[in-house]
């Protein structure tokens, strides 16, 4: 008997933070082809990509300059190890990330993914004080909600559990802090009404601890994972001066936010700070192909540099690292933004779509609408004046999923959030329909549990 697409899915496919019982009884969506910012499913019917894919995709689905660049380098080489080898692509995309980038960041570490270039950021920390005489630096900060990856490492990290409790006796203890979220406020304060109170955990541990310390990582100005949670440049500036005093090495992982995503190429810009290690994946190659990268210093690097006999080699690597398929759409991406200015055109886009989103504030269940960039995300809740929020169990977040593919809409929200994470390609006339059509979905009470009927 021949199965159908949808039948094989279900009797072979296992799929990523997806709880599979939910469609044995529903048809997953099945993507046929995209183009531009729609996808297409099997039927023909067309969703706008809201969400980038997971937050890759910059310049639209299958951009002419992108193919052109994977498909030339297709005909000369595919695949070769990076460990004693190299190849063009590789090195110039090295290049071109070291002089887009701020010094001295200088040195580039290829990897697969973000999770990886997060890994590759604290191993070589560890190891750089290891070679420093400094092995008791060997525990790392973290922020509660911020989501580095999946590997061993980013998971130790990680600060939201239910992603990762279930495998937290493998993981190794390192020191938390309460997440800067404006609209949960750890210290209590008002929105533009307080001092940075919320960096003095980070001094009152770094005071006490800092010679145990390696590294503090943490997402710049939005924790995406962890709910879409949002903080000022000031704290970033804040954690980065604090970070330098007490010899600690900041890492930064932006790889949601890099590449225009917040209207600047990195969101650390903002701030003004240049960290030690820059952790880049998802729009590096404008989610085309799988890719990571790790940035660091010359200082870095040069505590890795020595006679074969001192055992100082950095021994990580992977199979597909630096590929030269990934690079090529990379170096595409980059000659996008030569070419088409992006980060030019979303300077009108951005105050569009923000303006577009104020509409969302007078919804009983919205309590908050922020938005960065191209990113906007509506926290919903219970009770505006006391904020609580909807239960894992309320799954407000499943019903908004199905009403928005109803409505064309690729909406995946994050928790309590409903969020649009736009391509930079995105249009004013797409930004009115994508809102509008949001709005719709979010504004029904039967979409809020316990609201309608």
């Amino acid at each position: 008997m021949n199965l159908s697409l949808q039948e094989k899915d279900r009797k072979y496919l296992w799929h990523p933070y997806t709880q599979m019982k939910d469609y044995a009884h529903r048809d997953l969506l099945v993507i046929d082809h995209a183009e531009g910012n729609y996808l297409y499913d099997e039927h023909g019917r067309r969703y706008f990509d809201t969400i980038s894919s997971w937050w890759c995709i910059l310049h639209g689905h299958n951009h002419p300059t992108m193919r052109e660049f994977v498909s030339r380098q297709l005909e000369k080489l595919d695949q070769v190890l990076l460990a004693g080898t190299s190849h063009e692509p590789a090195i110039l995309l090295a290049e071109k990330l070291v002089k887009l980038t701020s010094a001295p960041l200088s040195k580039v570490f290829f990897s697969d993914n973000g999770s990886t270039a997060c890994e590759v950021a604290l191993k070589m920390s560890l190891q750089y004080w290891r070679h420093q005489g400094l092995s008791a630096k060997n525990r790392f900060i973290s922020l509660e909600r911020g989501y580095h990856g999946d590997t061993i490492g980013t998971m130790s990290l990680g600060g939201v559990p239910e992603f990762h409790q279930e495998f937290k006796s493998i993981l190794f203890s390192s020191f938390s802090l309460p997440s800067p979220h404006c609209y949960r406020c750890p210290m209590q304060r008002e929105r533009g009404n307080c001092d940075l109170d919320c960096l003095n955990p980070l001094e009152t541990l770094l005071i006490e601890k800092s010679e145990q310390i390696a590294a503090f990582i943490l997402e710049p100005l939005l924790q995406a994972a962890g709910g879409m949670r949002m903080y000022p440049p000031a704290y970033l500036a804040g954690a980065a001066r604090l970070a330098k005093k007490y010899n600690i090495h900041l890492i930064l992982d932006e790889v949601a936010t890099g590449f225009g995503r917040t209207g600047k190429m990195f969101a650390h810009q903002y701030a003004d700070i240049v960290p030690d290690f820059l952790c880049l994946s998802k729009g590096l190659t404008g989610g085309m192909l799988a890719m990571g990268a790790t940035l660091t210093n010359d200082k870095v690097y040069d505590a890795f540099y020595a006679d074969y006999g001192e055992n100082k080699t950095f021994y990580h690597g992977h199979t597909f690292t630096g590929n030269p398929l990934a690079a090529a759409a990379a170096l595409g991406s980059l000659q996008v933004f030569a070419d088409e200015q992006p980060l030019v055109h979303i300077q009108e886009t951005i105050p569009h779509l923000h303006q577009r989103m104020k509409q969302f504030a007078g919804l009983e269940w919205v309590g908050d609408v922020r938005c960065l960039g191209m990113i906007c995300a509506l926290e919903l809740v219970k009770d505006k004046k006391t904020r609580e929020e909807f239960s894992f169990t309320d799954r407000v977040g499943w019903k908004i999923y199905l009403k928005g593919l109803e409505k064309g809409l690729i909406l995946r929200p994050m928790g309590n959030a409903v969020y649009l994470w736009l391509p930079l390609s995105t249009s004013k006339e797409e930004i009115d329909e994508i809102t509008e059509l949001t709005y719709q979905v979010v504004a029904d009470p039967d979409n809020i549990v316990g609201r309608g009927g």
